[in-house]
Parts: C-alpha cells; structure tokens; sequence
C-alpha cells in the first residue's frame, strides 16, 4: 500500500512527543527533565521522523546500486560525527571520554588495555586462559577481544574504537536492506534500510565504548547469511560455514543470543515453505547444524546455557527484588506475566529527573521512536499470520520471538541496552507492516498513539512515585 514512510504518521508522531513532553513536564514539574535531555529527544525524534517521510520518498526510485552505496555513505557520515561529538560531549561532562555511570565501558576498555599489556609482556597464554576459567564465562569475551585487535595497532585509541563502530554499524543498515528486500521486497527493503540509518539509539551507541555495536553488527551479519543460505539455490563450503562461524562469535558476546539464533535457523528448517527452503538442502543444512551442536556439547557454553535454564524460574523474580531495595519498590511487582504484552514495546522512555539515569534520559527520543514504530512490528506479524504467509519468514520471524520471549521471563525485559539487538529485527517487520497500513486499518494507529501517551504518562509517574519522590 506504501512504498515510503506517509507524511501523516510522521507528523502525528512527532506532534506526540512534544504533547507527551509538555504534559510530563508540566505533570511532574518539579522533577522535569534538564534542557539538555530535552534537547537530545527533540533532535532524535525530528531527525528520525522527518528524514524517514523524506528519504523513503526521495530514494525510491534509485538504482539497487546507488540506493546500497547512498545508504551505507550517508549512514556512515552520521555516525561519525555523532562519535566525534559525543567524545568531546562526554569529556565535558564527565571528565573523561566515556557515557555517564560508565561502569561496564570502564569495565571493557580496562579489561582489553590488560590483555594488551600481557600480550606485550609476552605472558597472556599463562595469564589469560587461567582468568576465563576462573571467570566461569565466555559470553563476555568477545568484545574485550575485539578491542584488543584495535588497542595492539591504534595504541589503545578510544575514538578509533569508536570510529570503527560507525563502519560497522553502517554497513549493518545494507545488512538488514538486502535481508528485507529478500523476504519482503524492494520498497519495504529500502524503508527498513533507512529506519536502521536513522535509528537514534543506533547512531548514539556508536559513542559508547559498550559491546552492543560489535554484537548486533555480528548478529545482523549472522542474520543475512542464514537468510541467504536458507534462500538461494546452490550450498557451498562458504555458504554454509560462515553463519556458523558467526553464531559462534554470538555465544562470546550473549548466549541468549546465540541460543535464539540457532533456534530460529533449526525452527526455519522444519517450518519455512517448500519453495524457501528446498526440502534436500534442509537435510544438509540440518547435519551440520548438528555438527556444530555437538562440538558446543560438554564445553562452556554448554556449562552457561544449562545454568540459565536452571536459573529461569528464580533469576527474574531474584533480580527485581533486588532492584525494589535498591531502586525503585514497585519493581517487585513485575515479572513476565506484565512484560510479555508489552515486549514488542517496552522499554518506555524515562522522561523525568530520577537519580542515576542520565544516559536513560539522553536515549529517551530513540526509545520513543521505538514504541511508535512497535505497532507496524505487531501489525506486520498479524498480517502474515492472518494471510499465512509466516512460513515465508519463518527465520526472521522466529528469531525476533525467540529473543523476545527470553528477554519476557529475565529481568531485563525493560532494560533499553537489553532491547537494542531486537531493534533492527523489529525495524523489517515495521517497514513490512507500513507498507501494508491501507485506510482500513489506519483508525488503529490512532488508537495506538492514544495508548502511548497513557503509557509513558504513566510510566513517568510510576518511577517517580517507585522511589518516594512523589
């Protein structure tokens, strides 16, 4: 019905924002967030909203070539001068070139600086294999690692790290536009290309020294190529062995990943259309699925996906007991049965003064572009249900759910860092569920950006009154 992102969703949706932020300041006065913070909500929403209407229109008729190169420069200058300004911001205001409550970026930076330090001193075989034993773990190795790569050849540069984010993080945007354009088309290709070149939170976390960059450029990666694999019609050595290759490096980043990206690929097998997915090829596939299960069995990432599930009952309720005393007290009330309704949607944005959560505040536009953009993720999966075409999408599909689900029974199911490797999935399905709004359909929209403004109203007087302060 769309081939571009309609003027009038845009324009409802940033009149929303500005509603929702005049009555929350006013509401909670107060406690209204700082000018800066509105500022950065202001920029992220406008910029998205105004150049998704635009760029859609304008970019639609280009050549396949000049849409993927266009799309990867533009994406690319973006993030590179929000790196460069968000370095010098944050020095400004921390004293030093990391996010506020940097604990984990402190964390990563000093952990790779270590391991180049051994490596220089010619004692990280006796060094580091003892400390990943004692550690237990090995789904956070991967971005220490990656940094170590950087910090031997850049002398532990902080703005090369982060340059080199943006490269990633650009070239993820032709990812999710080829995977897109194979499962829903040329024009929803294109739309979903450039929701993930505009994505604020994307864009923001270039300039974070934080490992979901490197990971979601990994998933993404994974992602097409086992699209890709499932898709075309000939197997090769190479087609086969670099999703798998790719889903390996997703256990050192987060298991629970790598466990969705596995389950997808085995549901895509059994479920995916006979003309996706040729019935020989799944035998192939599946065997060598199998091959790299049972290399996984016995060994650490084995150890750590049994003890999630061991701990899946206990460790969300442990959690969010622990944050009541800590935080806020109405986390002890949460728990999956209230996450999983809202999965699609959640987190919503922290849009007033609460103590500590300054970077909470400075993504709140990202995140309220994502609880906009959720309804056309819902809307586009009840259409291919309703039109049974969910056998043609099985992979993207499973694979979304499957890492949603997880995240619904965790305790960080409103955990916006958390979210953030669903994004550009839910981003295809968004693009998918735009073209598809007829006028039919369009009074549900309505509806839904009504929902929101309760919601975030709501959520807003929920941290507030949580920690006493209201």
């Amino acid at each position: 019905m769309y081939p571009f992102f309609p003027k009038h969703i845009a324009n409802t949706s940033i009149a929303l924002y500005f509603i929702v932020l005049i009555m929350v300041s006013g509401l909670f006065i107060s406690h209204a967030m700082q000018l800066q913070w509105m500022l950065f909500g202001m920029v992220s929403v406008v910029f998205f909203f105004y150049y998704s209407r635009n760029l859609s229109r304008k970019w639609l008729y280009q050549s396949v070539k000049s849409f993927a190169r266009k799309l990867f420069v533009t994406a690319l200058l973006i993030r590179l001068v929000y790196v460069v300004f968000s370095y010098f911001y944050f020095m400004q205001a921390n004293g030093h070139p990391f996010e506020f409550a940097a604990g984990d970026s402190m964390g990563y930076h000093g952990e790779g600086t270590w391991i180049v330090d051994l490596i220089r001193y010619g004692v990280f075989w006796e060094v580091y294999p003892v400390y990943i034993q004692e550690k237990g773990a090995v789904s956070d190795m991967g971005y220490p690692l990656f940094l170590v790569l950087q910090y031997l050849v850049t002398d532990k540069s902080i703005i090369i790290a982060r340059i080199i984010k943006a490269l990633l993080s650009a070239y993820m945007c032709v990812l999710v536009y080829k995977m897109a354009v194979r499962n829903f088309g040329e024009a929803v290709g294109r739309m979903a290309g450039i929701f993930v070149l505009l994505m604020p939170n994307l864009i923001m976390y270039c300039g974070m020294h934080l490992k979901e960059t490197e990971m979601i450029f990994v998933m993404m990666a994974y992602a097409e190529r086992t699209d890709y694999l499932l898709r075309s019609r000939k197997i090769t050595v190479g087609t086969i062995a670099l999703p798998l290759v790719l889903v390996g490096l997703l256990f050192l980043f987060r298991t629970v990943l790598g466990i969705a990206a596995l389950f997808a690929l085995l549901t895509a097998l059994l479920f995916s259309a006979q003309h996706v997915v040729k019935r020989g090829k799944r035998w192939i596939i599946a065997f060598w699925v199998g091959l790299t299960l049972a290399f996984f069995a016995g060994g650490t990432i084995a150890m750590e996906i049994e003890t999630l599930w061991e701990e899946k009952d206990s460790n969300q309720q442990v959690r969010l007991e622990d944050r009541a005393r800590k935080g806020n007290t109405f986390a002890k009330y949460a728990g999956a049965s209230v996450f999983a309704p809202m999965i699609f949607t959640l987190p919503f944005p922290t849009m007033v003064e609460t103590p500590n959560q300054e970077t909470f505040r400075m993504l709140h536009g990202g995140v309220f572009v994502k609880n906009i953009l959720s309804f056309f993720t819902i809307f586009a999966i009840f259409i291919l249900i309703a039109r049974k075409r969910w056998r043609e999408n099985v992979f993207l599909l499973t694979f979304l759910l499957a890492y949603l689900a997880i995240l619904t029974v965790s305790a960080f199911a409103h955990s916006e860092r958390f979210h953030l490797p669903a994004v550009p999935l839910e981003l295809i399905f968004a693009a998918f569920g735009v073209s598809q709004l007829s006028k039919k359909y369009r009074p549900w929209f309505s509806v839904w950006t009504v929902i929101i403004f309760v919601a975030i109203i709501g959520w807003s007087w929920f941290k507030l009154k949580g920690r006493g302060v209201f």
